[in-house]
């Protein structure tokens, strides 16, 4: 079993199924990304470069969804979180039922046509 797999399989409920869900849902609908394990959490790589990462946050009770998005994903921003953030802006969510499917389907299309600039430059 592949490092990123088995940190989705592992965490505890909800988590786990926030994951799995998410998992389903971004590898169905793009098929040329790859999931890789990177900085103990698993990321998504586009052509080479990570385009969004999963993160379960047990200490704050969420999943989190990132995008390195600078300057990229303002259309979004009334549902994405970046806590001071200056370059990384997230979904999140707590259970299943949060997930809005349509929005986090969007912002990854958004962030695919930007991904050959590197998060630094956009």
């Amino acid at each position: 079993m592949k490092p990123a797999e088995a940190y989705i399989l592992e965490q505890p409920e909800p988590y786990r199924s926030i994951l799995l869900h998410l998992q389903v849902l971004i590898e169905s609908s793009f098929q040329n990304l790859e999931l890789q394990y990177k900085w103990k959490i698993p990321v998504y790589y586009s052509h080479g470069k990570p385009l969004c990462y999963l993160n379960a946050s047990h200490k704050k009770g969420f999943v989190d969804v990132g995008f390195w998005a600078k300057g990229i994903l303002q259309d979004f921003d009334a549902f994405l979180v970046s806590e001071g953030r200056t370059v990384v802006k997230s979904l999140r969510y707590s259970s299943v039922e949060e997930i809005d499917e349509k929005i986090l389907l969007q912002v990854i299309q958004e962030v695919t046509k930007h991904h050959h600039k590197g998060f630094w430059k956009k």
